[in-house]
């Protein structure tokens, strides 16, 4: 099983546990990690006009394969994560205290992820 796929089951697995905890805050957490990494996975797409009549057709002739991560893209991606809701934490701070306290234990909740991958 590759670094992705770890990763992947565990956040599909307790995101499952969350929704069952009626635990919104986690499993919202856990969604948006588990879509952070699908949007790094995503091709990049090359946006053109052009002519109906030159488009590829047939099954399948719009797929690409998406790119793989690595062990250290995904780090990359989880601590982008981290940083960006404990950057937010510190601006809302003064004028919610509570959203920052619910930023923190986003950033707390996504940490433990992290550590896996070592």
């Amino acid at each position: 099983m590759t670094a992705i796929e770890t990763v992947r089951t565990r956040l599909r697995t307790d995101l499952r546990q969350a929704m069952r905890d009626r635990d919104s805050d986690r499993a919202c957490t856990l969604r948006g990690a588990l879509a952070a990494l699908d949007n790094a996975e995503a091709v990049p797409t090359d946006a053109r006009a052009g002519a109906i009549e030159q488009a590829s057709v047939g099954a399948g002739s719009t797929e690409a394969v998406r790119r793989e991560l690595g062990t250290d893209d995904i780090r990359a991606i989880f601590q982008a994560e981290i940083s960006e809701r404990r950057s937010a934490a510190t601006d809302y701070e003064s004028a919610a205290p509570d959203h920052a306290a619910a930023l923190r234990a986003e950033a707390e909740t996504l940490s433990a992820y992290l550590s896996d991958l070592v």
